[in-house]
């Protein structure tokens, strides 16, 4: 008897966003190109053309730039500790009936972010035991391989070299030996009960000592599957990556 189709999946995409940053204040609010970055940002999310794309603030500033540009955008409390926080409460309040069976974490800093990479976040979903979705490119600079800036995920690829399970994520230079090494992008795919579990966890020695979210969902046993896409994005923390984001732009007009 040939199986039952699996439902398509209904993934909602959110853009966590405050005003608060350390390094680069204000920067969701950057110009880059004539775009606020988070207007930017959620643009390249919406070419993904996979679901409904909101931009989850924290400030009114926020909201009312979204607005402008013909976006959709939803009050969040500024308090919360972290994007997948602020995401659970937008998700909630958007779609209380849980229309949306997966919920997409994109930053609100990656303006230049290819639309591709948000739908390959998708892929590994297709395994049921997946609870949550990420991405990874190989590091082809060699100052990421030893900076702990350039998170390394340790990956049991698959025979196709596509999608992988997530054994650790680390600030380390790992795995050890001869081969590739992955620099992880922080674009995250929730099954929506995952997501639930997981803000609803506290804190895990091992994130708090790499100080690396995701592994909260590794060390209570849940299961983070990585598709593998050709480059990093740009993500934009330092007046230095702002620069180089304005570049970018200008220079594909």
């Amino acid at each position: 008897m040939t199986p039952p189709m699996k439902p398509p999946m209904k993934p909602i995409v959110l853009i966590p966003a405050r005003l608060a940053s350390t390094r680069l204040p204000n920067k969701m609010l950057a110009d880059i190109g004539g775009l606020p970055m988070v207007v930017r940002s959620a643009f390249q999310a919406r070419e993904a053309d996979i679901g409904r794309v909101v931009v989850a603030a924290a400030d009114p500033e926020i909201m009312e730039a979204v607005r402008d540009h013909g976006l959709e955008t939803v009050a969040t409390d500024p308090a919360h500790p972290s994007g997948s926080d602020r995401i659970w409460e937008a998700c909630s309040a958007l779609d209380p009936d849980g229309r949306h069976d997966v919920v997409i974490n994109v930053q609100g800093d990656n303006p230049t972010l290819d639309p591709a990479a948000v739908r390959a976040c998708l892929d590994p979903l297709a395994e049921p035991a997946v609870d949550i979705a990420t991405i990874a490119a190989p590091i082809v600079d060699e100052a990421e391989r030893d900076d702990p800036a350039a998170v390394k995920p340790v990956v049991s690829w698959r025979p196709d070299g596509r999608v992988g399970r997530a054994l650790y994520f680390t600030r380390a230079t790992a795995p050890y030996g001869e081969g590739e090494l992955f620099h992880h992008i922080g674009l995250y795919a929730f099954r929506r009960p995952a997501l639930q579990r997981f803000v609803s966890l506290p804190p895990s020695p091992l994130e708090e000592r790499e100080k690396l979210e995701q592994l909260r969902a590794l060390e209570d046993g849940m299961r983070i599957d990585v598709a593998r896409i050709d480059s990093v994005p740009l993500t934009v923390d330092t007046p230095a990556d702002l620069d180089r984001a304005r570049a970018v732009i200008a220079s594909a007009r």
